[in-house]
């Protein structure tokens, strides 16, 4: 059977050794997501800590840290002069206090491409909400983010495939190619094309929208020509229950993870389904539960504190550090 884009390192092979040495944490993160036998449950959080600190920022990536979370899934965007910083939006209205630093020059585009990396970091960050601005604080680069978050945590860069080699230049640079998942909605074809170029490559997982033809599509089409990847990114709009168990047991059966996202209900099935639902309930296992029912292993979180607490309780998020 094919592994398509099934990045198995020394390091993955050596955490199923049975000697005792220790390995770093996102090497232990790592191998749990490419071994289709564990029932240990990685928890993504969207952002970083955005709660307590502004989105993809350093301290919003080392709060997930402590909190024990597995992933930290960040947003990427290209400057001007060509650097790959974190950001969600195309513009950096929302996230930083660009109005106030740029207000003598009211033609200045708020545009991450097109500013420098000078003018990005004379911006400071606001928390969500537009709540607070941290003066202290700054965009910081991919690169910043990745040191980091190196030999401690795994990483989801969205939207940033399609800046590949240059976020797979940097990931080489420092050593964290084993530890990143990128992602896209790219054919099969397409994401062969781009990893034949490369000796080494990041973890890539496709995402399916179950809701729309080229969704269910790309999802055939990697069944259809057995290909497996690490895992699934799933999708799907209340309504669409059934299409999403459907769907789970075809990826379960290919030998693929499951990653559900939690954060908004439009991305899993509608009210009821989401973190808000789960920290109102009584027991966050009425809604968390029904996805590992469902054979998801994979979660992204505003709630990252919440899920993992829960997740120890069932015993579904215990890392062992041994080799």
């Amino acid at each position: 059977m094919k592994r398509l884009l099934f990045f198995i390192s020394s390091l993955y092979l050596a955490a199923s050794c049975s000697n005792v040495n220790q390995i770093n944490r996102a090497e232990a993160i790592a191998a749990r997501m490419q071994d289709p036998g564990t029932d240990y449950v990685a928890v993504a959080c969207h952002r970083g800590d955005w709660r307590n600190w502004p989105e993809n920022s350093i301290p919003a990536i080392e709060s997930v840290i402590r909190m024990g979370a597995d992933i930290v899934e960040i947003d990427v965007h290209m400057t001007a002069d060509s650097v790959l910083v974190l950001c969600h939006d195309r513009d950096v209205k929302r996230t930083t206090n660009f109005r106030k630093v740029f207000r003598d020059q009211p033609d200045k585009s708020p545009l991450v491409k097109d500013l420098t990396l000078a003018e990005i970091k004379s911006l400071s960050l606001q928390r969500a909400h537009q709540a607070a601005v941290i003066d202290t604080l700054r965009m910081p680069t991919l690169r910043e983010a990745l040191l980091c978050a190196k030999d401690r945590i795994c990483v989801n860069i969205d939207k940033g495939y399609d800046y590949y080699d240059k976020v797979l230049a940097i990931t080489e640079e420092l050593g964290v190619t084993g530890q990143v998942l990128i992602k896209g909605t790219f054919p099969i074809g397409v994401v062969k094309e781009n990893e034949s170029r490369h000796q080494n490559n990041m973890m890539y997982m496709p995402i399916v929208n179950l809701g729309s033809e080229t969704g269910n599509a790309l999802l055939d089409s990697y069944i259809n020509q057995n290909e497996v990847p690490i895992a699934y990114e799933v999708c799907w709009k209340a309504g669409s229950a059934e299409a999403f168990t459907n769907a789970c047991n075809r990826i379960r059966k290919q030998g693929s993870k499951i990653w559900v996202n939690t954060i908004w209900s439009s991305l899993c099935g509608g009210d009821g389904n989401d973190d808000d639902a789960a920290y109102q309930a009584n027991d966050p296992g009425e809604v968390y539960g029904k996805y590992l029912d469902n054979g998801v292993s994979m979660i992204q979180t505003d709630r990252p504190e919440l899920l993992i607490g829960w997740l120890k309780k069932q015993g579904r998020h215990n890392l062992n550090l041994r080799k």
